[in-house]
């Protein structure tokens, strides 16, 4: 496919690049040849600013650029004085226009969530309806340390939620083996929201995509083939360096074209 906009949607995560402005943020989204930006809760729009979301928000639909999601750092099942109300987050992503809210899958692993996990579902099915009367869907990250983690755990989670307003992010973990990483993509698929895409090695390196090419042509045939309007948000470039994100959009274009698109 030769027109460009035929290709999927590609983006940043803003997170990716802490110590930058938003205003920075899109540029360097703009300059990169990239369509959209998930924005981070942690820094560049914090929970409960509804004008610095809205602010944000038309800044970034004003320089021809989507928000593909509001990453957020809310974790289900969690409760106290210390927890971040969902209602300040959905919120603020509604001031923002984000389609989609990421969450973690509570704080624990699957494999030691224990009586927590009921704590997580409930919560999960209670920010499901909350997101749904808004219009906005809850993305569950998948992530080591929650409930949506290994490819056993992610396919139990989504037999037990069934929320048409939950969905799932995807990205590789260094505590998976390759072929764990396949299957886990494949228990996830079915529910798939965004995906976040880098490149790490086994010690948590943060390597150029282009070195991983194999690995994510593999990977981007079997999230295209589902959904090819599925957004690739790039993430964790070497070095924490935004120089080095052009290289990083053009490897993920080169992998596109690979794969057809």
């Amino acid at each position: 496919m030769s027109d460009a906009l035929c290709l999927p949607p590609t983006g940043l995560v803003s997170v990716t690049f802490r110590k930058l402005g938003t205003d920075e943020i899109i540029a360097l989204t703009r300059l990169s040849g990239l369509q959209s930006i998930e924005w981070g809760g942690d820094v560049h729009v914090p929970p409960g600013d509804l004008r610095k979301a809205r602010e944000v928000g038309a800044m970034t639909r004003g320089e021809g650029l989507e928000v593909a999601a509001y990453g957020s750092y809310y974790k289900l099942g969690m409760s106290g004085e210390e927890a971040l109300p969902f209602e300040s987050v959905l919120e603020t992503a509604v001031a923002l226009g984000a389609p989609v809210i990421r969450v973690w899958a509570g704080s624990e692993g699957s494999e030691k969530a224990g009586r927590e996990r009921d704590k997580v579902l409930r919560d999960a099915r209670r920010v499901a309806e909350l997101a749904a009367a808004a219009g906005v869907r809850v993305g569950l990250e998948f992530h080591a340390g929650t409930l949506n983690d290994t490819p056993e755990a992610a396919r139990l989670l989504w037999k037990e939620l069934d929320h048409p307003a939950l969905c799932s992010l995807w990205q590789p973990l260094v505590s998976l083996s390759e072929s764990e990483n396949d299957e886990a993509l494949e228990a996830v698929l079915p529910r798939l929201s965004h995906v976040h895409v880098f490149h790490w090695l086994p010690n948590y390196e943060r390597r150029p995509l282009a070195e991983g090419s194999i690995q994510w042509s593999r990977w981007l045939k079997t999230i295209l083939n589902h959904r090819k309007e599925t957004p690739l948000l790039l993430e964790f470039v070497a070095g924490d360096d935004p120089a080095n994100l052009p290289a990083e959009a053009a490897a993920l274009r080169s992998n596109l074209a690979t794969v057809g698109f």
